[in-house]
């Protein structure tokens, strides 16, 4: 996988679309930190790339969610406790 930086993409973008092609994915970079990912895609995949894509983000997002849930010992709560939040958060709306 290819990474180019936004300035680049800004100055060589026909270099970059020809680059898209060959490689498939071209990681868009700035300051040298990944920031957009690139795909080359068609039009008959469209729909189809765009609904993983999201599928991915929200797996990411879950994921993320259960890791913090970890570091915070959350994931050590008995179900009592579980339940107990649960009506606590209730009463308060």
């Amino acid at each position: 996988m290819k990474f180019v930086s936004v300035r680049d993409l800004r100055q060589k973008s026909a270099e970059i679309w020809g680059l898209l092609r060959e490689e498939g994915d071209v990681v868009i970079t700035s300051n040298g930190k990944p920031i957009a990912l690139l795909s080359d895609i068609g039009e008959a995949n469209v729909e189809e790339y765009l609904q993983n894509s999201r599928r991915l983000r929200a797996t990411m997002a879950v994921n993320s969610m259960q890791e913090r849930s970890r570091q915070q010992g959350l994931n050590e709560l008995s179900d009592e406790e579980i339940e107990a939040e649960i009506k606590d958060t209730r009463q308060k709306r």
